[in-house]
Formats: C-alpha cells, sequence, structure tokens
C-alpha cells in the first residue's frame, strides 16, 4: 500500500474513533441520552432536559476534554524528539509542577474558577521561565542539562505542593486533590483550549522535517542545515505553551503525553509530519473516553480523570515494552 494512501487511512480512522468518542460522550451519562436525540440537539434548539445536559454540559466538557488530550500528546511527541528520551512526557521538565502551585494558592485563598485557572496558567509559565532560565545558563544548552534542571524544577514544586496541602482546612483538601488528579467537570469553556491546540498544531507542522532530523540526532540535523539552536527553542516554547494549557484547564492528567506517542508510532513509524496530527487525534479520543468512564462508572459520583488514565496507562506502557524498540533502549 502506498506510504501516502496508509496515511490517509490512519488519520481518517483516528478521525473517526474521535467523532465516535465524543459522541459516547454526548449519549453516556446518568442520563442517557440515544443518538437520534444528540442529532436534534445539537443541529436544533429543542430537546428539554436531555438538549439543557447535551448543550450546556456534556458538550463543552467533551471538547475541553479532546483540546485538553490533544494538548498534552502533541507536547509529549514534541518533547521525546527534544530530548531523545523515549520517558520523556509533558511533565518531565516541571510545567505541571508549576501549575499545581499556583491553583493550590488560588484554592487555598478561595478563588473560584477563573482565579484557579489563572494562577496555574501563571505558575505554568513561570516554571516554564526557570527551567529555561538555568538550563540555558551561559549558552551550553544541552538536551541532559534541560532534562535534569527540568527534573529538579519539579521535585521542588512537589515539595511545594505537598506543603500547601499539609496547611490547608480540610474543607478544601478535596478540591484541592482533584485538581491535582486530574478534574474536567470546570472545564465549561472549550474555546480557548482548542484554539491553543489549534495554533500549537499549525505551528509545529511546517517544522515536521526539521523535527524528523532532528530525531536523528542534533549533530545529523546541523550537518543537514538544521538550525538546532532555534528549533530546540521553538519546541521547547511550543511543548511548554500547550502543557500550560491543558494542565490550566484539566489539571495533572498522567500518561497521555507518553503512551500516545509510542502507541501512534507503532502504527505510523517516526514520520512527524503523520506523527504529531495522528497523536493530537488520539490523545483527545483518549481523554474523552477515560472522561465519560470516569463520570459514567460509579454515576452519579465522579472519579478523578486522571486515575482512569493511569488505569489504562500502566497496562498500555507495559505492553509497549514488549513491542515499541524505542521504549526498551
Amino acid at each position: 500500500m502506498p506510504t501516502r494512501r496508509r496515511a490517509l487511512l490512519i488519520i481518517a480512522a483516528l478521525a473517526g474513533l474521535a467523532l465516535l468518542s465524543l459522541a459516547l460522550a454526548l449519549m453516556v451519562g446518568s442520563i442517557p441520552v440515544g443518538p437520534a436525540e444528540v442529532f436534534l440537539t445539537l443541529f436544533n434548539d429543542g430537546g428539554g432536559m436531555a438538549g439543557d445536559v447535551v448543550r450546556s454540559l456534556r458538550l463543552p466538557r467533551a471538547l475541553a476534554g479532546f483540546a485538553c488530550g490533544g494538548l498534552l500528546a502533541l507536547a509529549g511527541a514534541l518533547l521525546q524528539v527534544l530530548l531523545r528520551n523515549p520517558l520523556a512526557d509533558p511533565y518531565v521538565l516541571g510545567i505541571s509542577g508549576g501549575a499545581g502551585v499556583g491553583a493550590m494558592l488560588a484554592i487555598l485563598f478561595g478563588l473560584g474558577a477563573a482565579g484557579i485557572n489563572g494562577f496555574a496558567f501563571a505558575g505554568a509559565l513561570a516554571a516554564m521561565l526557570v527551567v529555561f532560565g538555568l538550563a540555558h545558563g551561559d549558552g551550553s544548552w544541552t538536551q541532559t542539562r534541560l532534562l535534569l534542571t527540568g527534573v529538579i524544577v519539579a521535585a521542588g514544586c512537589g515539595a511545594a505542593v505537598a506543603l500547601l496541602l499539609s496547611i490547608a482546612p480540610e474543607h478544601k483538601l478535596r478540591g484541592m486533590l482533584f485538581w491535582l488528579m486530574g478534574d474536567l467537570s470546570q472545564a465549561d469553556d472549550p474555546k480557548l483550549a482548542l484554539g491553543v491546540l489549534a495554533a500549537v498544531l499549525l505551528i509545529s507542522l511546517p517544522y515536521a522535517r526539521e523535527l524528523n532530523l532532528l530525531a536523528r540526532g542534533a549533530d545529523t540535523a546541523q550537518t543537514l542545515g538544521v538550525a538546532v539552536g532555534r528549533l530546540r527553542r521553538g519546541v521547547y516554547i511550543v511543548a511548554s505553551i500547550a502543557t500550560a494549557a491543558a494542565v490550566t484547564h484539566a489539571g495533572s492528567i498522567g500518561f497521555i503525553g507518553l503512551i500516545v506517542p509510542h502507541l501512534v508510532r507503532l502504527a505510523t513509524g517516526n514520520d512527524q509530519r503523520l506523527l504529531l496530527p495522528a497523536s493530537v487525534l488520539a490523545g483527545g479520543s483518549l481523554l474523552v473516553i477515560a472522561d465519560t468512564l470516569a463520570r459514567s462508572v460509579v454515576a452519579p459520583q465522579q472519579l478523578p480523570v486522571g486515575v482512569l488514565t493511569a488505569l489504562i496507562g500502566v497496562p498500555v506502557f507495559l505492553f509497549l515494552l514488549t513491542r515499541d524498540p524505542q521504549v526498551r533502549r
């Protein structure tokens, strides 16, 4: 089968999976809604209570989940190229830790959803700037230095989060823990996350050729005319912004950015022109499915979606250890 045709089939299959996951998210819940009712609700203003549930609650949450999953998977794919490390994920450089500190402070101060999102985004950007500034140092920027700096900053943020949890009043601990484990229940406006996802993908795709060369090594890429330093900085900034946007909307959701690029790589190979958009579709679909399970398994109670992604991610990653040579190295 020609490579181009195979690529189109893979993208079409993942797009179909994305649509199916969104449809399930709109139908499944404590109030079941049939496919016909969902269709009428989306394209007409009627539908009664079911219509209100779909339009006002489930659709914004599903779209926000898709955007956050796509952002995490895309950030993971970019960082695995940047660090040339198959275990790299969106949280390895401390971005999530910074967002966590900001969100915990906002909850501790009694701020609402807008304040929590604002503090989380500010914390993520602050962590990004600290990591990049310390890793750059005197200009001797290396992948190892960036990774080590990110790990240390993440550890410091983790300690700060633990301190805030220890001094927080009891009635605020549940909200803090839900945020730390990932929670889409407050994601009622997906437009910003979807906009960031579209922007990050459109920025990344024109550099797919350079990313393919960078994946072979910095020396090889530089020999073939790639401005390695500028490309590395751009990848770091884009991946950090994608991670910050996802964490701000959904809290810390693990494993999406780690396992999805590897799963997609098994089907598509390592060509970033296909891997990046395919990771977005697969990551968005996986998070939407996990969130649908999180709010329906023990309905009307809701589970933190990060718990579901971890339960899915652990066996999948163990499977990848036997199939993907990049993970075993």
